[in-house]
């Protein structure tokens, strides 16, 4: 009955949907692209491919997160197809950028009964992946009259996130139990996830520590690096709407002649962190246009897929969506590049990794921009320390690896086709 009033409230929903849509278009137009597969439209031609792995990754971070999951999957099963759903337009061509035609790319539709079931008439997929965080009720029960198994991977569940879907635990805690089994991150996670009503839940770490970062964007951060003629440089990464503001406050106060590189997590927003330089009179100048000259205070981050080289690039690196309550982002990426990291104060949607990588010395803690600054100058003046800190950095990913292959094992145990099933 509550699935049903779910499923009454998204259909009427839905012109405000698409408005939403259509607004987020205005800054990145390819929204309007595709918009027949938000409602599991699909062109009859040419059909869809038998045996077919299908992999949800919601936008970007999952995306790339999945990396050497969706790699063992290619390798373990060479006679299936990879269907990756997303999303995002950026998560879409991410996973253009990394598998090309080796994978099939397609938006999820939205979580309407008669759109699920159009989804999954046209793929059939033999069983399904979740990435991370990715329940829908609609889609999980279909899945599960279907017969076809679904499993969340890589998942982690905060303990505010938790709440909340206790709060609709009519709904949930149904759509939890439709899995057929739960790779989670941490045991913290293992717990609050069977408090949802998940079962044949398994702890198989992080994926993300098990991501290489590609030494062509390497070899560029340090060309970037070498570029700058020994002028220290560090990255704000990440950044979210409002936290700019506070950190350029912060940073005008606070001096240095070191480069800050400002890189904002959306590319919608490249556009009005630039005006918000040019109106504070920084001399900044964008990635698009080049290298940054020795005048040049702030090195503008808009370009899509080259984090891993502005990690290279720089001595150390703060990870935004940190500084106000918005969770913050991984730091796992630039733990794999060697780059020391300083993080906020608020880190729920990442604290297990947070927490290791500060124990293990390849992180800081900070409370505010202020104190931000302040710890950046002093790293900035101590080699030793920064030393110390990449040095943490490389053998906190290192110890953290493994998460792919407990995955891919489990995904057989839960009656995935073995490799030697697969059809010709």
């Amino acid at each position: 009955m509550l699935r049903r009033l779910y499923s009454l409230i998204l259909y009427l929903a839905t012109p405000l949907v698409l408005l939403r849509l259509f607004w987020r278009a205005r800054k990145q137009p390819a929204y309007r692209a595709h918009l027949n597969e938000r409602f599991a439209f699909y062109p009859a031609q040419p059909a869809p491919p038998s045996s077919l792995i299908w992999l949800h990754a919601v936008s970007v971070g999952e995306t790339r997160a999945a990396e050497p999951l969706i790699r063992a999957l290619l390798e373990h099963w060479p006679h299936h197809h990879l269907l990756i759903t997303g999303m995002t337009p950026t998560g879409r061509e991410t996973a253009r950028q990394l598998y090309r035609e080796r994978v099939l790319h397609a938006y999820l539709p939205y979580d309407l009964p008669d759109a699920v079931a159009r989804f999954f008439d046209h793929f059939q997929p033999h069983f399904g992946i979740l990435m991370e965080t990715e329940i829908w009720p609609n889609l999980l029960a279909a899945a599960q009259h279907r017969n076809i198994p679904v499993t969340l991977v890589n998942a982690r569940l905060s303990a505010r996130s938790a709440r909340g879907y206790r709060r609709f635990s009519g709904l949930t805690t149904p759509a939890f139990a439709c899995l057929t089994g739960v790779a989670a991150q941490t045991a913290a996670d293992a717990e609050r996830l069977r408090q949802t009503g998940a079962t044949q839940v398994s702890v198989c770490g992080n994926l993300k520590f098990d991501v290489r970062p590609p030494p062509d964007l390497l070899t560029l951060g340090q060309h970037w690096r070498q570029q700058r003629n020994n002028r220290p440089a560090w990255l704000a990464a990440s950044t979210r709407e409002g936290e700019e503001a506070l950190l350029l406050d912060a940073w005008q106060q606070h001096p240095t002649p070191a480069l800050l590189i400002l890189v904002p997590r959306h590319p919608q927003r490249f556009a009005e962190v630039g005006a918000l330089l040019t109106a504070r009179g920084i001399r900044w100048q964008a990635r698009s246009k080049g290298l940054p000259d020795s005048s040049t205070q702030v090195w503008l981050g808009d370009s899509m897929g080259e984090m891993v080289a502005y990690y290279a690039c720089a001595e150390f690196a703060f990870i935004g969506g940190s500084l106000l309550p918005l969770g913050g982002q991984n730091l796992i990426e630039a733990a794999a590049c060697n780059c020391p990291v300083l993080i906020g104060p608020h880190t729920f949607n990442f604290l297990q990794a947070t927490k290791d990588a500060i124990a293990a010395g390849a992180a800081r803690r900070v409370t505010n921009a202020e104190d931000l600054l302040v710890t950046a100058n002093a790293l900035l003046n101590d080699q030793a320390a920064m030393q110390a800190m990449r040095q943490a950095s490389r053998d906190f990913a290192t110890a953290h690896q493994g998460a792919t292959e407990r995955t891919l094992q489990l995904l057989l145990a839960l009656n995935a086709p073995a490799p030697d099933q697969a059809k010709h």
